[in-house]
This record gives structure tokens, sequence and C-alpha cells, in this order.
């Protein structure tokens, strides 16, 4: 099997977005636990744009967070930022307030033993990558053939791929050992394929709430069900949902001494419990049993009324130790 997998560094510009969104929710998290939240963010070229809805009893700088953030990624220069957030829908609120999901999807849940956090190989070894860029715009790839590296990519604003180098350090310590037998370094690794760069960021590109689905999840080996989660509070199960079903995968994994297990849950807006509930245990389907699926004891269990989510943000939303991988 050969597969590979993508990550992006914490400068990226959609990743920033992420991280704002985020971190407007961990703001009114830490005043009003029972903040509603769905924020987007748009940025490109000396604006970032804040909007999407917002029902807290906080009281937060949104324009004051979304500076904060984009200078904490690495980002000198000042930049402009529009606000236009409402109020959920009453409509929605009253599905929720009843203890029903906060949208319909389907939820994707997965674990694998093929790594100590239970993630694809490839996803693993490219956030490896993105970690060592540390705060410049930058993304890396990775091609892994049945648990052996044959090639990596990494294109990175102001690179610096000289010995003593972070990034240079990850991969001896981390992509050399795994080579193909026979492979060297020199011949796999393909560094700024397109030549040198200096200009990222949003100076360079536009970044989106979102948009790094594959990245935040398990790669693109692994199918998604939901949509994103930054922004979001917990009662969207999106989030609530993809996140329970992460913990069952994992927890199946260990408990079956499995290889790989899916779980998926689907859900209907303003109904509690899901209209499916499977576990997938190497090939082999059978019901979810044991967990309280409904998103108010979901966000309960993995107590998802806490402020944290701009760290989920930054490296994907599963395999960093969050409850919900362990």
């Amino acid at each position: 099997m050969i597969k590979t997998a993508e990550s992006v560094s914490i400068a990226h510009p959609d990743k920033v977005c992420d991280q704002i969104s985020d971190a407007v929710l961990d703001a009114c998290l830490k005043q009003d636990p029972n903040t509603r939240s769905a924020i987007e963010v748009l940025g490109g070229h000396g604006i970032i744009t804040v909007t999407g809805e917002l029902t807290t009893k906080a009281h937060i700088n949104i324009r004051k967070i979304a500076q904060e953030i984009y200078k904490d990624c690495g980002y000198e220069e000042n930049i402009g930022v529009t606000v236009n957030v409402v109020e959920q829908s009453l409509e929605i609120e009253h599905g929720v307030d009843n203890d029903g999901a906060g949208d319909q999807g389907i939820m994707v849940g997965y674990a694998t033993s093929e790594t100590p956090e239970l993630l694809p190989l490839e996803v693993v070894l490219a956030r490896k990558l993105t970690k060592a860029m540390g705060k410049k715009d930058g993304k890396a790839q990775v091609t892994t053939e049945n648990g052996k590296v044959i090639s990596i990519l990494t294109s990175v604003c102001d690179a610096d791929y000289s010995k003593k180098s972070a990034l240079v350090k990850v991969v001896k310590k981390e992509i050399e050992p795994l080579l193909v037998c026979g492979l060297k370094i020199k011949d796999v690794w393909l560094k700024n394929p397109n030549g040198e760069w200096s200009i990222g960021g949003f100076n360079a590109d536009t970044g989106l709430t979102g948009r790094k689905l594959a990245v935040d999840n398990y790669g693109p080996n692994i199918p998604l069900g939901g949509g994103c989660f930054s922004g979001k509070d917990a009662t969207k199960v999106d989030r609530s949902g993809a996140y329970i079903a992460r913990k069952i995968a994992a927890d199946y994994l260990k408990k079956r001494k499995a290889k790989e297990v899916y779980s998926h849950i689907a859900y209907a807006i303003g109904v509690a419990k899901p209209l499916m509930a499977v576990v997938t245990i190497d090939g082999k389907q059978e019901e979810i049993k044991g967990y309280d699926l409904r998103p108010s004891a979901i966000i309960k269990y993995l107590k998802l009324k806490n402020p944290q989510f701009r760290e989920t943000a930054k490296y994907g939303h599963f395999g960093n130790g969050f409850s919900w991988d362990k």
C-alpha cells in the first residue's frame, strides 16, 4: 500500500484562520461555558474578517483576539480586522435547548495500531515536519509504502535547510530510519520544489476557517463525514460527534486489540439520539454499546465546555493527547 498525507504549519493562512476561530470560542468559554458559537474567519492581503454567530454572556474583544493570534503565529505587521457577528438563529437555538443536535451530519472516528498516536504513519510524520517549521508558513507531505518512507516534500517560507535547523534534525531522526532500504534522503526529499520564497501568509494567499479538513482529521486515506471543527461550540455535532467517534474508535482498538477501527455516528438536527451508531473492527461491523451519544452527555463526558480549542486547531484534532484520544 502506498499512502500520502499532508500537514501545514501554524503560520499557514488556513491554520491562522482556524486558530482565530477557536481562540474566540475559548475566550467566550472562559467567561460563559454555555456559549454557542459558529465563528468563521477569512484572512488575506491586509484584512481579517470575522463573521458568524455567537450567543454568549461573555464580553470579549474579537478584533484584539484576531490581532493577537495573528502575531502569535509569527507575523509582526499590523493587520486590519472587520467583525460581523450576530446571535444564533432562534430556530436552531430552540432545538439545541431541548438537547437536540446542533446540526445533522455523519461523523467518522478512526484509530489504528500503526503508531503510538493511533494515527496513520504518513499523517504522524507529516505533522512532525510541520511542527519543526515553527512559525513559518509551510506545508509538508510524506509518502509511505508498507510502513516505509519513499518520499517527502517540504515547502517553507524563508526556509532553513542547514544541518542545524530543526527541520533537518527531524528528518534525520524521524524520517531517515524509516526509508525503504537502498534509498537516501537526498534522493527522496523535495525541498521547496518551486524555488525559494519569502512572501508568505496573508501577503501571498488567503486563508479560511475549515479548509484543511483532511489535515484536521486522519489524512486523505480515511473517509470524512462532518464539516470543520474550528469556531464551533460542542453543541455542534460536527465537533462533539467527531470527538466521541474518535474516543470510541480508540477504546475499541485497545479493548479488542485490533489493528484498525472505524466508528460512524449519524445525527439529525434537533434530535438528541443518533440515527446510526456503528463501529467496524478489523472489517467487522457491530453496534456501538456503552456510550451515551446525546450531545449534552458527550459534552459532559469529554469536558467540552472547557476552553481548550485553539490547541486543537494547530496540528490536528486527534493524536495530540486530548481527552478524546485517551
